[in-house]
């Protein structure tokens, strides 16, 4: 008998691309020389450039050995959504606690694949969800991933290394009534950028106008300045101008636990009597998705979330590790004022949180990855916290010759 043929059902599929944050991680990995630095993922490191875990998650641990593994219920642990609400929308939701719906979440990853595919769900066919240009690429690929069309609007003035107001509000203006918006809450991902509190009232009286709806991208709220109430700012200005908007929180930055996933998306209705029936759906949804969140991550943020004096500790741990951010771009603006690399550098201090857009280009990329074992994105987008007192003259030097050398 003649052999059959083997073929397999799955040869159409083609190599999806490499994702660019973790391909460089791997390349740094991977590298063995003894200089090498990675200011390319987005996790916090402490001053000698290892990961870091905060003081009131090693509290609040001990408290919850021996906690049961049961199964949550679908939409996760009740104090956990009621006090992430809290923390983002703060005094601005009492009173309006029935208005809104929150549920946990893989993250603000899953949070966000949530709101979308409520979106696509549940406004109507064709609504477009605009992300800022630039913006974390995982925006788009949500979108893509859950059906629903996305574009982007202005965000980023390159040449001037700043905000680009005009272009973001004529794009806002331009947008079809009713779309959605992505909008990050404070330390805008990749560029540091974040509009003033003026710029963000000018933003919610065009959205207003238009019918737009804010989905809120909430990964730094404590993180960027160090004051919980200051990066929640443009979240509760929209709250309380009456909007209704989705939120994705994650707590992978703000409390150090990347690994465990935990995360909040929350919808608010100006009418308290669909909120039933939404989190039916939202519930419906997560079922068929993966049936319930996880439970240490969600449990630990609880934990802090209601005791006074572990979240007094979560603060205290938030000013510093902020400050830290802080005094690293200082340490590098100033390094770069020392070997008079050509141009402005300022808005290295002017930006805020964990990345700074530094303005170097591909080809200047390219040379501190093969010359100087530097990783970085090729956008030239630099995680602050990988610089350290120990490497941050090194990094100066790098990018003083990829100035001088590489147009």
């Amino acid at each position: 008998m003649e052999p059959i043929e083997e073929m397999s059902l799955w040869s159409g599929v083609p190599q999806a691309p490499v994702d660019p944050i973790y391909s460089v991680s791997l390349a740094y990995k991977a590298d063995t020389h003894p200089q090498k630095v990675d200011v390319s993922v987005g996790a916090y490191r402490c001053p000698g450039g290892k990961p870091f875990v905060m003081k009131c998650i090693y509290e609040a641990e001990k408290r919850l050995l021996g906690a049961n593994k049961e199964y949550l219920p679908i939409d996760g642990i009740c104090d956990f959504n009621r006090n992430s609400a809290e923390l983002l929308f703060g005094d601005a939701m009492k009173g309006h606690e029935k208005r809104m719906v929150t549920v946990q979440a893989l993250s603000g990853t899953g949070a966000l694949r949530l709101g979308v595919i409520f979106i696509r769900k549940y406004l109507p066919a064709g609504t477009i969800v605009y992300a800022s240009r630039p913006t974390w690429t995982n925006h788009h690929n949500i979108c893509k991933e859950s059906g629903v069309p996305s574009a982007e609007y202005a965000y980023y003035d390159t040449k001037n290394s700043r905000l680009d107001f005009d272009g973001m509000m004529r794009d806002i203006e331009n947008a079809p009534n009713g779309s959605v918006f992505i909008l990050h809450l404070c330390a805008h991902n990749p560029t540091g950028c974040d509009p003033t509190r003026e710029q963000w009232e000018a933003i919610a009286d065009l959205m207003a106008k238009k019918r737009h709806i804010p989905f809120m991208d909430c990964a730094y709220q404590g993180y960027a300045s160090g004051d919980l109430d200051n990066d929640a700012f443009s979240a509760r200005l929209f709250f309380e101008r009456g909007f209704e908007l989705l939120s994705a929180q994650s707590y992978s930055k703000n409390f150090g636990l990347y690994g465990e996933r935990a995360g909040a998306l929350t919808i608010v209705s100006k009418k308290a009597d669909n909120i039933p029936r939404m989190l039916s759906q939202l519930k419906m949804d997560i079922r068929a998705m993966y049936s319930s969140p996880p439970t240490h991550g969600a449990r630990l943020v609880a934990t802090i979330l209601a005791d006074p004096e572990l979240r007094a500790l979560w603060v205290t741990e938030l000013k510093e590790m902020s400050g830290r951010i802080r005094e690293m771009r200082q340490a590098l603006l100033d390094a770069l004022k020392e070997r008079n690399v050509p141009g402005d550098w300022t808005h290295i201090t002017s930006q805020i949180g964990m990345f700074t857009y530094t303005g170097l280009n591909p080809a200047q990329v390219k040379l501190l990855v093969e010359k100087y074992h530097i990783y970085l994105l090729s956008s030239g987008r630099v995680s602050v916290a990988g610089l350290n007192h120990n490497n941050v003259a090194y990094v100066a030097d790098a990018i003083a010759d990829a100035v001088a050398n590489v147009q």
